[in-house]
């Protein structure tokens, strides 16, 4: 495990599309959110723990901001073949289980997570109703093994000025997670091997 943190994609940057498979098979694209207030895309895995710490509060939030019309959609891109635990079968039961109500896709070629230049598990992307970036960076300041349950309080703040219209106020803290699991020798250009810790 490399502990890594976001690589804070410039504010403004618009939602690259996709479309991938969720756990069900169905093609799910960026496009298919079109006409919410916002966007809520989230890098994310089965086996990190830093996943594990926040996926409570990530299925409270995420049911609580679809409910304001807001859509949030999971995004799994680390290498199967490298840690099995995170494949499309693994992924569906791992949404049931947390109670995930909210598209859980498998990006197979990883280059979706490039084009968001995605580093780490979690890591989380805001977007308003245009699918500009307004927040990018920490769901909150708790992290594994530390003692303190996650409330969400920054994404939920980003989230709160989203939807009243207001400038969500930086600095926007990095996402801190383990680095996503990238093929072998296709690694990005932004990828750092040491991490930060």
């Amino acid at each position: 495990m490399v502990r890594t943190a976001s690589t804070m994609l410039p504010l403004g940057t618009e939602a690259p599309n996709f479309s991938l498979p969720d756990t069900d098979g169905k093609s799910i694209s960026r496009d298919d959110f079109r006409g919410q207030r916002g966007l809520l895309v989230v890098f994310m895995c089965n086996h990190c723990p830093y996943v594990k710490h926040v996926a409570p509060e990530l299925a409270r939030l995420a049911d609580e901001y679809q409910a304001k019309d807001v859509a949030v959609v999971g995004i799994s891109s680390n290498d199967i073949v490298a840690q099995p635990d995170d494949s499309p079968e693994m992924m569906k039961q791992e949404a049931a289980t947390q109670g995930y109500h909210f598209p859980y896709l498998y990006d197979a070629t990883q280059a979706v997570a490039k084009s968001y230049k995605a580093a780490c598990t979690p890591d989380f992307y805001l977007f308003d109703a245009d699918f500009k970036l307004v927040y990018r960076g920490q769901m909150d300041g708790t992290r594994p093994n530390q003692g303190a349950q996650p409330d969400g309080a920054d994404l939920r703040a980003a989230l709160e000025a989203l939807l009243a219209r207001r400038p969500i106020p930086e600095p926007h803290k990095p996402s801190i997670g383990c680095n996503i699991k990238w093929k072998s020798g296709a690694e990005p250009e932004y990828f750092n091997p040491a991490g930060t810790a």
